[in-house]
């Protein structure tokens, strides 16, 4: 019998003479019998799409199975790709910012790119954008810096208190928690504070303390007092004095039975902490005493 009789026959394709030959065979009778009984059999129902993810989640336990993508969905992987790296670029090139900061016990000095002078005082931090810097003068500062302008276009700085603009002038800002201060020394100064705008000459100030405008009396001076190792205080709570004293030594002060909030008139030096120390206890008429990186401040009647 030919290899091709039995598919014929069950399609019922046999020619009258291929079928006489097919029944003559000695496998006729088997397929005949085999066919009648397929014929009473009935065929289970059967999920096609529950059976197909079945299969999956097996091959998955067993082994991993790598498809190869089409070269059209490829190639938009490709590209999408290449737009993140280009629009990353340009973001990162035009719009990344430039930062100095200044750890406790340390200053620095930095030129900006339009040669414009800033002096960071200890714990302090600017940042701004050196590519859009000829368009935008603009500079966020955190903590302390005096600022040496270049005549140009309008210079910001910006503080989470609030914002000094000038043209070409030179002044001092420091945006502390709870302290917020802006000293001209040259040309003149507008500063934003919250609904308040108010421009400052040289030898004028605006300051801020626990949110409270403070008046501020005039001053002949040059620059501030830390840019020549001194921190200098007029009527300033105590508190803020500590914290300066932290800032400038690297040192941790605690107080007991002293009052924060007693104003404070006096410098102390930024480079002998025996002396600063002094400066601070005497007129306050309060004790100290230092231990390592520790001091503590205390009146005269408390007991050690």
């Amino acid at each position: 019998m030919q290899e091709n009789f039995l598919a014929k026959w069950l399609n019922g394709e046999l020619s009258d003479e291929e079928l006489a030959k097919f029944k003559s065979s000695e496998e006729y009778a088997s397929y005949e019998k085999l066919k009648e009984v397929s014929a009473s059999l009935r065929t289970p129902d059967f999920d096609v799409e529950n059976t197909l993810e079945q299969l999956k989640a097996n091959r998955s336990q067993t082994s991993t199975k790598v498809i190869a993508m089409k070269p059209y969905k490829r190639f938009l992987r490709i590209a999408a790709a290449i737009v993140i790296l280009i629009t990353g670029s340009y973001l990162y090139l035009n719009f990344s910012n430039t930062s100095y900061s200044t750890e406790l016990a340390e200053n620095n000095e930095l030129l900006l790119p339009d040669q414009s002078e800033v002096i960071l005082n200890a714990d302090s931090k600017v940042t701004f954008s050196e590519k859009s810097w000829d368009t935008n003068r603009e500079i966020n500062l955190k903590g302390e810096a005096f600022f040496k302008v270049a005549k140009g276009k309008k210079f910001t700085v910006t503080t989470t208190q609030g914002s000094v603009s000038v043209l070409g002038t030179q002044f001092n800002v420091e945006n502390r928690d709870g302290f917020f201060e802006v000293n001209c020394f040259e040309g003149l100064v507008q500063v934003d504070y919250k609904d308040i705008k108010k421009q400052l000459p040289a030898g004028t100030s605006f300051l801020v303390i626990d949110g409270k405008v403070i008046d501020v009396e005039e001053s002949n001076a040059s620059q501030p007092s830390w840019t020549r190792n001194e921190s200098s205080f007029k009527s300033i709570p105590l508190k803020y004095v500590f914290n300066e004293l932290e800032r400038q030594y690297n040192i941790s002060v605690s107080t007991k039975n002293v009052d924060a909030n007693l104003l404070f008139t006096g410098t102390f030096s930024n480079t002998d902490l025996k002396m600063a120390l002094k400066s601070i206890a005497t007129p306050s008429r309060i004790k100290f005493q230092n231990e390592g990186n520790n001091v503590l401040f205390y009146a005269e009647n408390t007991n050690q």
